[in-house]
């Protein structure tokens, strides 16, 4: 199994332009995105996200947060955490929230779950967009599921 990680943020004239403005800005704002739960394949491999066709059907783990509030700071939080057996992916946003302490929160998520799958972890990854709000802004972080 690979996986890309990408982060975006915009703004826009609305908070639909500016979700799919931050999407673009992520490489990810020309295919259907699929969410998708938390798992992965054992030994999942991380690459770059390469070229997807427009308009195709793409899973994926969506972290977003928009906002119309001047001045707010919005931040969307992935973390993955992969281990031999499996993996797994968690996502928070925060508006307003210390971006460490969404970082932290994430990362104990991610950690928490494969404890309780008694999962050893092999390689931890955490990634987060933040912006500060001029008029309407967006920001998304996602975990890509990409063919094989």
């Amino acid at each position: 199994m690979k996986i890309a990680i990408v982060c975006g943020k915009d703004e826009g004239p609305t908070k639909l332009n500016a979700f799919d403005n931050a999407l673009s800005d992520a490489g990810i704002g020309d295919v259907n995105l699929i969410k998708v739960s938390s798992m992965l394949a054992g030994n999942t491999a991380i690459t770059d996200l390469g070229e997807l066709k427009a308009g195709s059907m793409v899973n994926c783990v969506l972290s977003e947060v928009t906002s119309d509030h001047p001045g707010d700071e919005i931040t969307a939080v992935v973390a993955v955490a992969i281990g031999n057996e499996l993996g797994c992916v968690v996502e928070t946003t925060g508006i307003n929230k210390e971006k460490q302490e969404l970082i932290d929160e994430a990362k104990f998520m991610v950690k928490y779950m494969m404890e309780k799958r008694d999962v050893k972890i092999n390689e931890l990854i955490v990634k987060e967009a933040t912006t500060t709000v001029e008029c309407i802004a967006s920001v998304v972080a996602s975990v890509v599921y990409l063919e094989e």
